[in-house]
């Protein structure tokens, strides 16, 4: 079973019952408008945006240009965002005077909404496929995960975990898709690099680990991989041959001068200022 069905098929049946009467207006193609043109949603939950994050994408845009349309509604004074406030507010940071945009009619986006919304009820939706919906009400109409929960009537916690498994990697996700593994597994999977997942869910199906098994194998093999091999520590010899600075020691020894010679060590002990000055004679005569 392909994945995203939740982005194409789900509204297949409503679009094509429907039709598309605005062709005078040829709504859903993209189209180039200048960026002083769109407002800000208004209603948009959303106000706090990561400069850094947003340079980023800014600086992409400029290299690559824009991958993924806005989506804009029309009115009287010219247009009004629905998706896509950070590809705006990148555009405008990188003084780009145009953006791709698409234009969608009001009674077409309450007829997706409600589409999604019909299709969220349905049984057959595999976890998934959930997910996309979600992800695609979210997107579309700028709402937060608490008030989706009160259009499709699920708590806000149950819409975030199911939003989380859109995080695993596509080998995962096509595996919950083909309900050979269970979102219970799944989410002990979160955070996984690709290939750890991998490794895990072969293991889950192959040895048909429950979910607590499950939760033990990546524990284990966590600890394996934040383990830091220990460096072998170079032995130093200590044991120093001292025999060639026998005839310093005397030396010193003549000049009332206390010498300690140990396995790693020579030291001169001094205990005034004499001392310092036979050191300094002795050794400033010899240099």
């Amino acid at each position: 079973m392909a994945l995203g069905r939740g982005l194409g098929e789900l509204l297949g049946e409503v679009e094509t019952a429907y039709g598309n009467s605005n062709t005078e207006r040829n709504y859903n193609e993209i189209i180039e408008l200048r960026v002083e043109q769109i407002k800000p949603n208004p209603h948009q939950p959303r106000k706090i945006f990561d400069e850094e994050r947003l340079k980023e994408l800014s600086d992409s845009i400029i290299e690559h240009g824009l991958i993924q349309p806005i989506t804009v509604i029309e009115d009287e004074n010219g247009y009004i965002l629905i998706a896509g406030e950070r590809r705006l507010r990148a555009h405008k940071l990188a003084n780009l005077e145009t953006i791709k945009a698409t234009i969608v009619d009001v009674e077409e986006l309450k007829l997706r909404e409600l589409a999604l919304i019909e299709n969220i009820q349905r049984d057959d939706l595999n976890v998934i496929e959930l997910a996309y919906s979600y992800a695609q009400l979210i997107n579309e109409h700028n709402i937060t995960h608490e008030e989706l929960s009160k259009k499709v009537f699920k708590s806000r916690t149950s819409i975030t975990n199911t939003l989380r498994l859109l995080q695993l990697s596509s080998y995962t996700q096509q595996l919950l898709a083909n309900n050979k593994l269970s979102a219970g597994h799944a989410k002990v999977m979160l955070g996984l690099s690709d290939e750890i997942q991998k490794k895990v869910a072969d293991s889950v199906i192959g040895q048909k680990l429950s979910v607590r098994e499950t939760e033990l194998l990546v524990k284990d093999l966590k600890s394996q991989t934040n383990k830091t091999p220990k460096k072998n520590k170079q032995k130093i010899n200590k044991n120093y041959d001292f025999n060639p600075l026998n005839n310093l020691v005397e030396k010193l020894k003549e000049n009332n001068l206390k010498v300690k010679v140990e396995k790693d060590y020579f030291k001169i002990e001094i205990k005034s200022q004499e001392d310092i000055e036979k050191i300094s004679n002795y050794f400033g005569n010899t240099l």
